[in-house]
């Protein structure tokens, strides 16, 4: 059973208000460009793959601090329930806000969906903006009248098996390894783990980068291009 603590964030790392409506402003894509200059993880890691669907784009970015856990579809609960709901409500209510659920189904085959109308209210209520999972999810009429942002494989019609397994541990969705206090950045490319050591820093880096970009996408459009100009403005890597 998982213990409740709060997630894995020092308190000087949380960034303020401000801090965050400037991150939200930048699109998912340029904040991985901008966490490449960092070099401080492996490009292959830190962000979703294919099969993410962000279903409600209209929102802008969904940005915060994961509250993690492990639900399962595929499979009736143990009689004996693993861990305790109300124990699951209270971490998350306790974690740092602003928080994105962030939750990983463990079926092969997700046969039904956890997040619907009822559970997007409850995490309302517990003061998570959205959750990202590898499940499905349901009732899409009704959860675009909230402001609870989706992320999710696919939908399904009925909640099956759906019940939770575990929480406030590491988790995998869409090849993205997730851990609690992880501060995730969303929109409707996929997702992107923020290092927390250097959230403060990427905004400025993302800057840069688009000035960078918008001078070549300015050549591409004026009368002096070249390859060879072209050539000078693009990095050996790419």
């Amino acid at each position: 059973m998982s213990a409740i603590s709060m997630p894995v964030v020092s308190p000087d790392e949380i960034l303020t208000p401000d801090e965050f409506e400037i991150l939200r402003k930048i699109s998912s894509p340029t904040v991985a460009n901008a966490i490449e200059t960092f070099d401080v993880r492996p490009r292959g890691e830190g962000y979703t793959n294919i099969g993410v669907q962000c279903f409600f784009p209209e929102r802008g970015a969904l940005l915060g601090y994961a509250c993690t856990a492990m639900i399962h579809s595929g499979q009736p609960a143990a009689s004996k329930r693993l861990v305790s709901r109300t124990d699951y409500w209270e971490y998350v209510s306790r974690a740092p806000y602003p928080k994105v659920s962030v939750v990983q189904d463990l079926s092969a085959v997700p046969l039904g969906a956890y997040f619907g109308e009822v559970n997007a209210n409850i995490h309302l209520a517990l003061g998570s903006q959205g959750v990202i999972t590898n499940g499905t999810v349901r009732d899409l009429d009704e959860v675009r009248r909230t402001n609870f942002s989706v992320f999710a494989s696919g939908v399904s019609v009925s909640h099956g098996y759906a019940h939770l397994e575990d929480f406030n541990r590491s988790v995998t969705v869409f090849g993205m390894m997730v851990r609690p206090g992880d501060l995730i950045h969303a929109d409707q490319h996929g997702a992107v783990i923020i290092p927390n050591a250097i959230a403060r820093e990427v905004a400025t880096a993302a800057r840069e980068l688009e000035l960078a970009e918008r001078e070549m996408i300015g050549l591409c459009k004026s009368d002096a291009f070249s390859i060879a100009e072209l050539d000078k403005l693009i990095s050996p890597e790419y």
